[in-house]
């Protein structure tokens, strides 16, 4: 009888746990996004999250765990991170909630393929299908060449891309590295990088208007009130949870099994952005958020099925 590991139902565990915790940082984010910069929001999202990873590595191996050989790997895997969640916050202030996570759900069918290159994983002809029709659910959703289309569309696209190689990086460090200790190194690099965008942009002298991604990242910095600085802290804590979870999800269990739950982040966003914005998907859209979701589905059946047939000669 076909059994799913142990470690691997803890893993799926974590990463629905951790997609679950991160919708809410995506609509505080969308909320913000018309009055702040997203560099201010980083920087105080990071500094509340640093003493909150900081106790997570002291009980998860201590001090020692930050800086084993080879520790810069955490921080290279870092920048990825970075990259992939400023353009998905990018997006976010553009685009409806629910759009922008189903275009960056290309990343599961990218940690699929990716899996191949980075990892040596095996990916059968029904796998490399469901890859391909998973794509073209995305240019279904980017409508390229109509006059819906937006350039922001292409973030959350590059977001996916940018994730799906953490995630792979994940997998591959996990053997060597605690989740508290890769994660806290990750929120390093975010406010490391965040001070850097604040730098340059902080003052507002080189804000631009018209369109609400490049207001978002150029927009000067605001003394907010404490019920907004509230919300930003709230990301630290959502952020220092979230991350650990994801990264534990993926040093204890095959990229391509937990690739497809990562769909679960579909349910939130089309929740919350019909209850706070109204926002509903049209017939395309949902055509495209089927076909992705789908190809997902393909895939997590697949690697199940393959499960079996190596589990089948032992129960012999």
């Amino acid at each position: 009888m076909f059994r799913i590991p142990r470690p691997t139902l803890l893993g799926i565990l974590c990463l629905c746990s951790g997609i679950a915790v991160f919708s809410v940082q995506d609509l505080i984010l969308k909320l913000l996004s018309g009055s702040y910069p997203l560099h201010q929001a980083m920087v105080i999202r990071s500094l509340t999250a640093m003493p909150l990873l900081f106790l997570l590595v002291l009980r998860d191996g201590g001090v020692a765990t930050l800086v084993p050989p080879g520790w810069w790997r955490m921080a290279a895997r870092g920048w990825l991170n970075f990259a992939a969640y400023t353009a998905y916050y990018l997006a976010l202030a553009a685009l409806p909630i629910a759009s922008t996570v189903t275009l960056f759900f290309s990343a599961p069918l990218m940690i699929t393929a990716l899996s191949v290159v980075m990892l040596g994983a095996r990916v059968g002809p029904l796998r490399w299908s469901a890859v391909a029709l998973g794509f073209g659910g995305v240019v279904l959703m980017l409508r390229p060449g109509s006059a819906l289309f937006d350039w922001a569309a292409l973030l959350p696209v590059v977001a996916g891309l940018a994730y799906a190689m953490t995630m792979i990086l994940t997998r591959i460090q996990g053997t060597r590295f605690t989740a508290p200790a890769m994660a806290f190194h990750g929120n390093v690099v975010f406010l490391f990088c965040a001070l850097a965008l604040s730098a340059v942009f902080g003052s507002g002298e080189m804000a631009q208007s018209g369109h609400a991604s490049l207001d978002f990242l150029t927009r000067g910095w605001v003394m907010p009130p404490l019920h907004d600085l509230g919300l930003m802290a709230l990301c630290g804590v959502i952020a220092a949870a979230g991350l650990t979870l994801l990264t534990q999800a993926y040093r204890i269990a095959p990229s391509s099994v937990l690739a497809p739950f990562e769909y679960t982040a579909l349910i939130w966003g089309v929740i919350y952005g019909w209850l706070v914005w109204g926002d509903w998907p049209d017939a395309i859209g949902w055509l495209g958020v089927a076909v992705i979701c789908g190809a997902g589905l393909i895939v997590l059946w697949s690697e199940a099925q393959d499960q079996r047939s190596a589990a089948a000669p032992t129960a012999a």
